[in-house]
């Protein structure tokens, strides 16, 4: 199996490249991310490569970071999202932004994507809910199976995070942005200031226009 192809750029399509591998053009569908990432024609480039076998074929997919192969794994594990509907949604939604659209259940993200309407968002969100966390997200921030618990939790601590993503929705920021900023935030408080809510929605404010 390939897990990861060098070479020099050959050309581009819509969804995919030809790289050139001393002398072989290997075919490698990406997504629009990626694509816009990688290079020109005629840079060299590297891809990792997630290799997909089956009887009439065998297909190459190929991304620019780590982050986006986990999510496409993830996401064609969930019943009815394809490669190409893979490929669509890390074209929409970049990878580190995708915990956050699970953990805050933001449909309206996903159908962004080609091929995504709102029956299959739902399926994605709720089957990939507890799975979200095995996609690590930078040091500094909270984990979207963490951020998720908090937001869904009685009591205090899950009133403030959900009252603060709620001011920040009808302000117009979408829900998986307004969640992120909120878990973000209240990761970096000290305990005085984790649940005010005031506080909480001025700092948030302040991260979202930066």
């Amino acid at each position: 199996m390939i897990g990861k192809l060098s070479g020099i750029i050959d050309s581009f399509a819509r969804d995919h490249l030809i790289l050139d591998v001393k002398g072989v053009g290997y075919l490698v569908h990406a997504s629009g991310r990626t694509l816009s990432r990688i290079g020109q024609a005629g840079d060299p480039a590297s891809v990792l490569i997630i290799t997909q076998v089956r009887e009439d074929a065998i297909t190459l997919f190929g991304f620019a970071e780590e982050a986006e192969r986990a999510w496409f794994k993830l996401l064609t594990s969930v019943q009815g999202v394809g490669a190409k509907v893979a490929l669509s949604i890390l074209s929409a939604v970049a990878p580190d932004k995708l915990g956050y659209v699970i953990a805050s259940q933001d449909k309206a993200a996903l159908t962004q994507a080609d091929g995504v309407g709102p029956k299959l968002a739902v399926r994605i969100l709720t089957e990939l809910k507890d799975k979200a966390g095995k996609v690590e997200l930078s040091v500094d921030t909270m984990s979207p199976s963490k951020g998720a618990k908090i937001l869904e939790g009685a009591g205090e601590e899950g009133g403030v995070a959900l009252d603060a993503v709620s001011a920040l929705t009808n302000l117009g920021y979408a829900r998986s942005e307004a969640f992120a900023a909120v878990m973000n935030v209240r990761g970096k408080a000290n305990d005085n200031m984790r649940d005010d809510l005031q506080a909480i929605i001025r700092l948030a404010l302040r991260e979202l226009s930066a």
